[in-house]
């Protein structure tokens, strides 16, 4: 597979680039910064070379003044190169480093402060709908949009592997989960969350841990930015909100491939947590890539009147319901209006499987694979080109 262009555009300031691994992080500074000087810390020798010696960073550097930046591949390996890198910084005002990371657990809990704000924070995500030439809903519904998958030419087999990559060199290796063994069973349950609001103790029970160690895990997962928590949006708030985050897998093909399946699991139930899936990961994308001040929220009444996402900032607010149906009811658009009588200043949008694109009632229903192709960092949720 050719590279993919990606909607993403580095600062000119030296940089944090975090995202799970197979989002492409390698492959776009490759294509981005051809000349750049990398120190890649998943090679043998090159982190036992800067774990012994952190300061080598300084004098390889120096020995290499033409090449910029200077890019350290997956730095929470050796958090203790950040050192080195403040110097550098303070002393080579215009020296510029992107440092990539597939988890900022151990720079946080060793202390570091992520350079004092010497360096932006980004994040890459799986591709968008609009960064493919060729795009297709129902491929992405099973197999996700991570690089890595995409590009494989039998993508369930790789989706098979990631979660056992994360075992292996992330979780056991790194000492963050004792049992591998119990961490596969919560992996297992922890599943049946996706889309949904979280209840740490049921998922405790159905995987017979703890409820503290799984609330552990979960933290685990979010560290390496394998999943994410929506908080509930109660901002003027006329009705009791609900007090429990929605969780949410990181890409719809992960969610999959660790989703069990038998004669009990409706087809159409695991579908549409995965639509919902797919719609939340452009949906964190595009706030990303944008620039945006928006934060990403769901809406829930202690009633169970939920609406799935509400994006909300300087720049916008909007409404997001997801639906698994290739039809529209009125019923469908009863907690967008719900959430409209109490919010007027937000524009709703009912995404759906159909297609068609609709105005019912005030609300606008867009096909998903419209929805998603035209959702661009320079555009609006509700400007389609």
């Amino acid at each position: 597979m050719e590279y993919q262009p990606r909607f993403f555009h580095p600062p000119e300031q030296s940089f944090f680039l975090f995202g799970p691994r197979g989002t492409g992080k390698s492959s776009w500074i490759e294509h981005t910064y051809s000349k750049a000087l990398v120190v890649d810390l998943l090679k043998p020798d090159v982190f036992r070379e800067m774990s012994a010696r952190p300061e080598r960073l300084s004098e390889l550097v120096s020995a290499n003044k033409e090449r910029s930046p200077v890019v350290i591949d997956e730095v929470q390996r050796v958090p203790e190169l950040l050192n080195v890198v403040h110097d550098l910084i303070e002393r080579h005002p215009g020296l510029l480093f992107v440092l990539t990371g597939s988890s900022a657990r151990k720079l946080r809990r060793g202390g570091v402060d992520l350079l004092a704000g010497r360096a932006l924070l980004r994040s890459l995500h799986p591709f968008m709908a609009a960064e493919l030439s060729s795009f297709s809903l129902d491929a992405a519904l099973v197999d996700g949009l991570l690089p890595v998958v995409v590009a494989a030419p039998r993508p369930a087999d790789v989706l098979r592997a990631y979660a056992t990559l994360y075992l292996e060199e992330e979780v056991r290796l790194e000492g963050w989960a004792r049992n591998v063994g119990s961490f596969a069973r919560f992996l297992e349950a922890i599943s049946f969350s996706h889309a949904a609001v979280l209840n740490v103790s049921n998922v405790a029970r159905e995987c017979q841990i703890e409820r503290k160690t799984v609330a552990g895990y979960i933290e685990v997962l979010e560290d390496l930015l394998l999943s994410f928590r929506l908080p509930v949006f109660a901002r003027r708030a006329r009705r009791r909100t609900s007090a429990h985050p929605k969780f949410f897998l990181f890409d719809a093909g992960v969610y999959r491939s660790l989703r069990p399946k038998g004669p009990l699991d409706r087809a159409e139930e695991i579908d549409g947590c995965a639509f919902e899936g797919l719609v939340a990961q452009h949906l964190r994308a595009w706030i990303a890539y944008s620039g945006r001040d928006c934060q990403l929220y769901y809406w829930r009444t202690r009633a169970g009147v939920e609406v799935d996402f509400i994006v909300y900032g300087d720049e916008g607010f909007w409404a997001v319901e997801v639906k698994n149906t290739a039809t529209v009811r009125s019923s469908d658009l009863k907690a967008l209006k719900g959430f409209c009588d109490d919010y007027p200043e937000c524009e709703p949008v009912f995404v759906y499987r159909g297609d068609r694109r609709l105005l019912i009632d005030g609300v606008l229903c867009v096909p998903g694979d419209e929805f998603l192709r035209n959702m661009r960092p320079d555009r609006g949720l509700t400007e389609f080109g």
